[in-house]
């Protein structure tokens, strides 16, 4: 399916790869991240479509499985295998009697929590497993193909100004948003949490109460880049420590977070255990918080923590979108000092910290100096990300980055 406001996604060679390699492929993300567009932009002249959310369709797929897959045979794009999971072990029938066959079956769902331990228990060894999340910067601006900084030279990135970098932040990442700039950003985004409520959190078990969820929804974004803690969220919201722990598993397996884990060493330093929590939309995490106008998002008290957002979620689609997984930690003493991100590389880690001000200064390159003196060469060059546009050295093996460079 061929269209011409298509955007360009980082995983195509990914994904076409992966169809040509194994039986079948299973493409993960939230919902609206582009999945069923990216499939048929692939593989519609090769593969038949069929959605399995409408009711009709779905009931005929749970009642006659072995029918369902005889009239919709290989090669197939299934999509929203979340509906009925029990075509599953029936699909591993159709895969191993034609093992040879490449890319008979194109999943995608929205639920990874449900539906990966399905996959793994009926498709182990026989699918490859992708994550597809909302458009990256480089895949909004035209480059999917552009490495990270420290990967190559790539082609030289555009220039962000602040005001169209903190506008971009506000509507997020969605496609649907990126194609048509003149949308409602509050109003859609509205739409998408009601539609994320109803659809993907109803159904899942540990949920019951959708109103008191979407008051932790709040209460999440309130919170984000920051050390989350449990019983403090339980305590805000009155409800049991367990239950906010299932929920943010919820919230986890619905691709809307992603929990980043301290890194430790023995290094002789009390390093923090608390994890913190970062929305992978910052479109939805400012809607979360209130925030419809780019001025207040820039310079409220989230100002910090939606760029740090803004920064993870980069190196988060930088690499599920190649099919790689991402390693990513925080750096955190007892005493306070910290850095915001580390990057696993090979055997190296990447240190970048998030700054708010768009005017480098050498002081803000000083938790990564610290770090450096405890890990020595384990350290790779460093970075001090901002949202200006100023590119220069801060201190030895360490620059000031604007964001758009990143």
């Amino acid at each position: 399916m061929r269209s011409a406001s298509y955007i360009p996604r980082t995983l195509e060679t990914t994904l076409e790869r992966a169809a040509s390699a194994f039986p079948a492929v299973v493409l993960t993300g939230p919902r609206q991240a582009g999945k069923t567009t990216l499939l048929r932009h692939l593989f519609a002249e090769s593969h038949r479509y069929v959605s399995l959310e409408p009711p009709d369709v779905r009931a005929a797929a749970v009642e006659d499985p072995r029918g369902f897959l005889a009239h919709h045979a290989a090669p197939a794009i299934l999509d929203e295998i979340q509906y009925a999971p029990e075509l599953l072990p029936y699909l591993k029938e159709e895969i191993d009697a034609h093992r040879d066959r490449r890319g008979q079956f194109l999943l995608s769902g929205s639920q990874n929590l449900l539906l990966m331990q399905q996959v793994s228990e009926s498709l182990a060894g026989r699918a490859a497993i992708l994550r597809l999340l909302p458009l990256s910067f480089r895949e909004a601006k035209g480059r999917p193909g552009a490495p990270l900084v420290w990967e190559g030279e790539g082609d030289e990135a555009p220039r962000l100004g602040i005001d169209e970098l903190w506008s971009a932040l506000l509507r997020g990442g969605y496609p649907e948003l990126a194609a048509g700039p003149d949308r409602d950003t509050g109003m859609w985004h509205a739409s998408f949490v009601q539609t994320y409520l109803e659809r993907d959190v109803r159904t899942i078990r540990q949920v019951g109460d959708l109103t008191q969820y979407q008051a932790f929804l709040r209460a999440t974004a309130a919170r984000s880049a920051q050390l989350f803690s449990l019983s403090d969220v339980a305590r805000d919201l009155g409800v049991a420590v367990n239950t906010i722990k299932a929920w943010l598993s919820v919230l986890e397996a619905t691709h809307q977070i992603v929990i980043v884990r301290p890194y430790f060493a023995n290094i002789g330093k009390r390093l923090v255990k608390t994890p913190k929590v970062y929305f992978t939309d910052t479109g939805t995490l400012c809607y979360l918080a209130g925030l419809r106008d780019p001025e207040h998002a820039a310079q409220g008290p989230l100002g910090g923590a939606i760029l740090e957002t803004a920064v993870l979620s980069e190196l988060l689609k930088a690499h599920w979108h190649r099919g790689l997984e991402p390693r990513i930690h925080f750096w955190r003493t007892s005493a306070g000092r910290e850095v915001d991100f580390l990057v696993e590389r090979e055997q190296q880690l990447i240190p970048i910290e998030v700054k708010l001000s768009a005017t480098p200064r050498r002081g803000m390159a000083d938790s990564i100096a610290v770090l450096r003196k405890d890990l020595g060469d384990r350290l790779g060059d460093g970075y001090v990300v901002h949202p200006g546009d100023t590119r220069l050295p801060l201190r030895s093996g360490t620059v000031a980055l604007p964001f758009a460079a990143l």
